[in-house]
């Protein structure tokens, strides 16, 4: 049998832990163990891999989301999008005026 690269039901050490009585085959609560450990997840926050992480986890968090959380986290993409686009237009008026002067 092809792996699924999930761990197995039962896999995840927090139903031996915290999540003690739960039902481990129970998608419920393999996904609220998921979600713990997502929660739980420390580490340097200043690097640059450290807020690539954290733009995946927005990614696949909107992913999981519909109706209007999704509209509403693909609009916030939009305005950063967006507002870098105007920072960099900016940049790039005022370095031209700077040459040309």
């Amino acid at each position: 049998m092809a792996e699924s690269g999930a761990s197995p039901p039962g896999g995840n050490p927090r139903f031996h832990e915290d999540l003690v009585g739960l039902d481990p085959f129970d998608p419920e609560a393999r996904a609220f163990a998921e979600h713990l450990d997502r929660i739980e997840r420390s580490g340097p926050n200043y690097t640059i891999e450290a807020a690539l992480d954290g733009v995946a986890d927005f990614a696949d968090s909107s992913n999981r989301l519909g109706g209007l959380r999704y509209w509403v986290s693909a609009l916030i993409v939009v305005l950063i999008v967006l507002g870098v686009i105007v920072a960099a237009w900016d940049i790039v008026v005022h370095a031209l005026a700077w040459l040309s002067a």
